[in-house]
């Protein structure tokens, strides 16, 4: 089309460069066309020019990548950011898919929230805040409903003519509506009454400045007579009733069970069997330990669950047992396996037993507040100790040269020592910041480790009452439960978070957090731990029932099963034997497993 176009409008324009001699040659060659070739070109030569007349040249057109489709992207009306920035069109094209046909009118409105759709508004903050005291104080503010409301300051104007208020209206017209800020001192009660004043700021001593108290105030709450005779009335009942509870008798009394008190020899049931295949009197520890597979034999005589069981020092031909009965059983492991003596002296619950090191005397503490010294033997109270608050956990001093002293955690965060020989308090240890919960003798007994509510571990040297140690991280629970390990190297610590946590019992007493042993469900229960005595594995209750046995250097649960009906709150490691192990349970029941 435009060659013919260029052809129609003359050759001279293509011939006009040059020198004159090419113009003439060419000139003299040319032909005119005639006018039947004139008509034929003249209707294309028009359809060219109004071609070239439409066409446009775009500087910048829209290219599409090889390989790739222009597709709208869709954007969801619920989108608040984007990571590309959309064409008009992609962001205000209509929502696409088809309308819902079985939405109501008023299911189809747009909403911006759940109820329906807020349209911002502007209110100022002294406004809000003026009406929303005001009515907090008074009972009554402006109808925010109301064109002119509170949103604009002014009072919203009713049907009437007047404000319209919400609330308390017949208090909001009495006043006219006056708020927190309007409101005249004198209509206040608390103005009325004088301050003291004193602005000199040279009187040093007496200056007052805008803390001056009332003239008729009182700091100190005193009751009138009426409240006086009632109390006094009132404390007269309670020294009454606390002087006959004191001073009724406590029957204290132990019954034996077993027909004979001494054998042949004369030796009584404190004495280590020699018949029952196993040395109880080698201070050493199995060569190598295994997993009980068996349920072999179950003590049963308490009526209520068990707080706590020991083993007779050394020998562990016999276990002691306190309940929530109130009562403490001695049983025998070996032979008949019988219960061997019952100690009756507590009106409570016995929360924790402790032998001495020969196992002669045992110590018992309470939840009537009382701790009671008793012999193995004979079932004698030996004396008696109370320092007015629950005990927790009681423990003789391990060195022999003084097994007349022995501690106990109280409920009022102090660990008291006393003396047996005297049965006077001899030290008290009070820095913790709650219920003691355990005592355990560390380093050769030179010092011990005490764990509290307070969700801290604390150090101390024997006979200082200032720790020397405070362990204490956010981190921690409370630790209601600890036992050292057989080497003496580390506590095992019962977490309340279902761990049991690891600190080294030498030098820092630093926690090891490679070693946790996690599985069990103790929440909430002091669950006791024990170690094999070959330091294999590491045993423990938990709050359903269940023993849990692991793996000491690996922390892997190797064996777990059902041993009571409830918590199971105590196991021991028989320390002569291989396999055998003792657990205890709120179910009232002691089971031993082989």
């Amino acid at each position: 089309m435009l060659g013919l176009q260029a052809y129609a409008s003359g050759s001279g324009s293509s011939s006009s460069s040059g020198d004159d001699s090419d113009q003439e040659d060419t000139t003299k060659t040319t032909k005119e066309p005639t006018e039947e070739e004139l008509a034929h070109l003249k209707p294309l030569a028009d359809s060219a020019h109004s071609v070239a007349k439409s066409l446009q040249v775009c500087a910048a057109p829209l290219v599409v990548p090889t390989g790739q489709v222009e597709t709208s992207r869709v954007v969801a009306p619920t989108v608040n950011e984007l990571s590309y920035n959309p064409r008009y069109e992609e962001m205000f094209a209509p929502v696409a898919g088809p309308a819902n046909p079985f939405l109501t009118q008023q299911m189809r409105a747009p909403k911006n929230m759940l109820t329906g759709f807020v349209e911002a508004a502007h209110i100022s903050d002294f406004q809000f805040e003026n009406q929303r005291k005001t009515f907090h104080s008074y009972g009554y503010a402006l109808d925010p409903s109301v064109e002119g409301g509170a949103v604009g300051g002014g009072g919203g104007v009713g049907e009437e003519g007047g404000p319209s208020y919400v609330g308390h209206l017949q208090a909001a017209y009495d006043t006219d509506g006056k708020t927190v800020f309007e409101s005249s001192k004198a209509n206040r009660a608390g103005d009325k009454r004088k301050k003291l004043k004193n602005d000199k700021p040279e009187d040093v001593e007496g200056f007052l400045g805008p803390w001056g108290k009332y003239e008729d105030e009182e700091l100190v709450s005193r009751p009138n007579e009426t409240e006086r005779a009632e109390i006094e009335e009132m404390m007269a009942k309670k020294q009454r009733r606390n002087r006959v509870t004191e001073d009724k008798p406590i029957e204290e009394k132990s019954v034996l069970h077993i027909k004979d008190s001494v054998d042949y020899q004369g030796r009584s049931f404190l004495h280590p069997p020699h018949d029952v295949g196993v040395n109880l009197r080698k201070s050493g520890a199995p060569d190598r330990c295994f997993l009980p597979k068996a349920h072999i034999h179950t003590w049963t005589g308490h009526t209520k669950g068990i707080s706590a069981i020991r083993w007779f020092p050394k020998s562990a031909h016999l276990l002691l047992s306190c309940s929530m009965d109130a009562r403490i059983k001695i049983w025998e492991v070996y032979n008949e396996r019988r219960c061997v003596r019952t100690y009756s002296g507590h009106r409570q619950a016995v929360r924790d037993v402790s032998f001495n090191n020969r196992g002669d005397k045992f110590v018992s503490a309470g939840y009537d507040r009382y701790l009671k010294l008793w012999d193995t033997e004979t079932g004698d109270v030996v004396s008696r100790f109370s320092s007015r608050k629950i005990p927790f956990c009681v423990k003789f001093h391990p060195d022999y040269n003084k097994q007349h002293l022995f501690v106990a955690g109280t409920s009022d965060k102090k660990i008291i020592c006393w003396d047996t020989r005297s049965g006077d308090i001899v030290q008290e240890y009070d820095r913790h910041l709650g219920a003691v919960n355990t005592i355990t003798f560390v380093d050769e007994n030179r010092r011990f480790v005490t764990t509290s509510d307070d969700k801290s571990l604390r150090v101390w040297e024997w006979d200082i009452p200032v720790d020397m140690k405070y362990i204490a991280d956010p981190t921690m629970h409370s630790m209601p439960a600890v036992t050292l390990s057989p080497n003496g190297k580390w506590l095992a610590c019962q977490s309340l978070d279902n761990k049991v946590v690891i600190f080294s019992a030498i030098n820092r007493f630093k926690m090891n957090r490679k070693k946790t042993f996690t599985g069990h469900m103790v929440s909430g229960y002091a669950c006791n731990l024990d170690f094999s005595p070959d330091m294999s594995y590491l045993v423990s209750g938990d709050g359903d029932g269940k023993v849990y046995i692991w793996d000491w250097k690996t922390t892997k649960l190797y064996k777990k099963w059902q041993a009571h009906d409830n918590v199971c709150i105590s196991t021991l490691w028989h320390p002569h034997e291989a396999s055998k192990l003792v657990t205890a349970g709120w179910d009232g029941t002691i089971k031993y497993w082989d």
